[in-house]
């Protein structure tokens, strides 16, 4: 039965029924890894008395996605996500069944419980880039970015009801039952995963090789102005925000003589906000660019930290995290919305896995600076300073602008004809070397040399290694772009990546020529075996 909701409405990505399933078997999922953190976190607590130990259960948990989420955002790009998903979810409900068996048969210790921590945090790695590669093929284009700000509400609510459940649970049972809650909410993902079919995409191509893979998808972040500034912007904004999450546990405790239930009730003012802002976004994004909005939602943040810092009462503090949760949610579902309309499909993964490494890092680096802060200053200090320092970093970066990317078509054009050879080739034969000769019209110079600067990002974006633009020495009208992949099947794939509105782009280079002439392309390879000539 299909649900009837809005197009501009906030929940308009439920109408899709696909999207509507997956959404609420992974906030679940959600709800089921926020409790097995909580539980493995207490559990540790009773096996080691070490401190250390303590924290490398958080560590086993956030480590993989720093050092797997490049090469799982590649493999997610290279196989059908389905299948990765699908072996994904086996993968982490074998490891929760297993922590949960041996946890209530007793047989539990500190250094196992932290290697099967460690293998869900790898199953969670190679999960997070292909869910996010996938919401576009879920959701319609002016849905898209509805569908981002939904997923961060999920992961907002699940972080304020997983560890209240694992807590009051433990507190009736054992982290035993929260382990094995956890192993059941993969259930619900792998069958709606099972059930939908998705539209396998076909190529005459072979899959691109791992390293290759990460290397491209690297090299189409660097060149891509709109990956740079959601790259810059995600960086100096985790740093600093990171503050309120690593600080928030020790102000209740310390600052306010609170107990776990008066934490629950902040990280709970966090959910509730971040539902607020659900149905304020849409409203804002029409009145506001996504660079505004960002800008706004980052100030608002670097208030709440001093808010934080100055709130006399508990009351008061919980009114800051609840505007803490709209802030976060609003630059979240911004800069994740903004890298997907940048990225198109064959490098999808790859770039948002680069977002998530800078969230992870971020995130992982200023709880490591804020504690060390607060502990030879104060925890008000500590956060005083990261308001500042969110501020600053919103003036540095102020030129560093969201492109608004809803003009912006990534859809390939498949415009060009296949090269032309005269015998069967090598794919893996490299380097290749690919020519375009311009008969320039004298009036159009000026304009065809700022075009050719966009061209130059276009083909170092799409896996070109090297390029540059010649003047011929006798006819000063005549110029030769020149460009290097690695290899004839990273050219011929990067026929399959020139996008519709790379292709405008091209028209205008034309209408810059003598007589809007078609430039002359030529193909070369790089010869090694001198022997055979």
């Amino acid at each position: 039965m299909a649900l009837k909701i809005s197009e501009n409405s906030a929940f308009a990505p439920l109408a899709h029924p696909v999207f509507r399933a997956i959404w609420i078997v992974e906030m679940v999922s959600n709800i089921g890894t926020w409790m097995q953190d909580v539980g493995a976190g207490w559990l540790m607590t009773n096996l080691s008395t070490s401190p250390m130990m303590v924290a490398l259960v958080q560590a086993a948990t956030t480590f993989p996605m720093m050092l797997l989420a490049l090469p799982a955002g590649a493999l997610a790009d290279i196989v059908d996500r389905r299948h990765l998903l699908l072996s994904a979810q086996a993968w982490m409900l074998l490891t929760a069944t297993a922590l949960s068996v041996l946890t209530l048969l007793g047989m539990m210790t500190a250094p196992l419980l932290l290697v099967l921590t460690l293998c869900l945090g790898i199953g969670a790695a190679f999960s997070m880039p292909a869910w996010a590669a996938m919401m576009p093929d879920l959701v319609g284009p002016k849905e898209l970015q509805a569908a981002v700000t939904l997923n961060g509400l999920a992961m907002n609510v699940s972080k304020a009801i997983g560890p209240a459940l694992a807590g009051y649970i433990m507190a009736v049972t054992s982290p035993g039952a929260v382990f094995l809650l956890n192993a059941l909410s993969f259930v619900g993902i792998i069958v709606v995963l099972f059930r939908w079919k998705n539209p396998t995409k076909s190529s005459e191509l072979p899959a691109e090789r791992m390293l290759g893979a990460m290397r491209n998808g690297y090299r189409y972040v660097r060149h891509s102005q709109p990956m740079l500034a959601v790259m810059i912007r995600a960086g100096t904004f985790f740093i600093f925000a990171s503050a309120s999450w690593a600080l928030l546990p020790i102000l209740v405790k310390l600052g306010f003589h609170g107990g776990p239930g008066d934490y629950g009730m902040a990280l709970g003012s966090v959910g509730v906000g971040a539902i607020a802002s659900v149905f304020m976004l849409p409203s804002l994004r029409q009145r506001m660019s996504t660079d505004l909005l960002k800008k706004a939602c980052s100030t608002l943040y670097a208030a709440t930290l001093a808010l934080m810092a100055l709130a006399p009462t508990l009351p008061w503090l919980y009114a800051t995290t609840l505007v803490a949760g709209m802030a976060w949610l609003g630059v979240m579902s911004t800069l994740q919305g903004a890298a997907q309309k940048a990225l198109p499909a064959w490098v999808r993964a790859r770039g948002l896995s680069m977002v998530m490494v800078m969230f992870m890092g971020g995130m992982a680096i200023g709880a490591l600076l804020w504690g060390q802060l607060a502990t030879h200053f104060s925890v008000a200090d500590a956060l005083q300073i990261a308001a500042v320092g969110l501020a600053l970093s919103i003036l540095a970066t102020w030129r560093t602008k969201l492109i608004q990317m809803d003009d912006t078509d990534l859809t390939p054009s498949l415009h060009w004809p296949a090269p032309v050879v005269d015998k069967e080739l090598d794919m893996y034969r490299g380097p290749a070397l690919v020519t375009l000769a311009y008969t320039v019209d004298p009036v159009h110079l000026a304009k065809f040399l700022k075009l050719m600067q966009q061209q130059r990002v276009v083909r170092r974006r799409d896996g070109a290694f090297y390029w540059q633009l010649f003047q011929e020495t006798a006819d000063s009208h005549r110029y030769l772009e020149t460009f290097l992949f690695d290899s004839w099947l990273e050219h011929l794939r990067h026929h399959k990546r020139v996008t519709k509105t790379d292709r405008l782009l091209q028209d205008e280079i034309i209408l810059c020529l003598a007589d809007y002439s078609v430039p002359v392309v030529t193909h070369h390879l790089a010869v090694t075996d001198f022997g055979e000539l």
